[in-house]
């Protein structure tokens, strides 16, 4: 599976168009995301349409925290009905994941500064994705694995409301995992190939 993404990566090139990034991006969520129901609450923002699908052209770590700090601004100023949550998508930056993990201290780091700390959290996704304790190959790692380094931003009004109405809110972790073994990796390549 290392290899596809490898080659998910490798296909997005400056020419490569936002629309492709957004399809690819898109595909992940419906098939995985929501398929697998790997976050019971993305389905109900995508019916919606109230993810905001943000393609950054950044190419190192400075110009993904520049495109953050809009993207922040952006969300927090949206009314909630139109615009719920955001993916910061980077088919061009941050390709190795620690340089990406960096960049998440960074970008936690920003929502702080920009005093919005309890307003906006930040969740992260990457074509390599590895828990910590965890090998390269460990099927768990797949729960955040996407099709490119994605910063998912979320309100925290909206989170708590989730949380209310799934009251089993912190199973979600070990139930994918259970999820993701039993598909295993096999069943994991079938859905990015649909």
């Amino acid at each position: 599976m290392a290899v596809l993404f490898a080659a998910l990566l490798a296909m997005s090139s400056p020419a490569e168009s936002h629309e492709a990034v957004v399809a690819a991006t898109r595909h992940w969520l419906t098939e995985a995301v929501i398929g697998l129901n790997l976050c019971p609450f993305a389905k109900a923002v995508h019916v919606k349409g109230q993810i905001r699908y943000a393609v950054s052209d950044a190419v190192d770590m400075e110009a993904v925290l520049t495109d953050l700090e809009a993207e922040l601004q952006t969300l927090v100023a949206a009314d909630p009905d139109e615009v719920d949550t955001t993916l910061l998508i980077l088919p061009h930056a941050l390709g190795d994941f620690l340089d990406f993990n960096g960049c998440v201290f960074f970008a936690e780091r920003l929502v702080k500064q920009l005093r919005l700390e309890g307003i906006v959290q930040i969740a992260s996704f990457h074509p390599f994705y590895q828990f910590e304790g965890s090998e390269p190959d460990d099927i768990e790692n797949y729960t955040n694995r996407a099709p490119y380094p994605i910063l998912h931003l979320l309100r925290e009004d909206s989170i708590e409301r989730a949380v209310q109405a799934f009251p089993d809110a912190e199973d979600i972790y070990e139930r994918n995992q259970a999820t993701l073994r039993r598909i295993g990796l096999a069943g994991w390549n079938e859905l990015m190939k649909r």
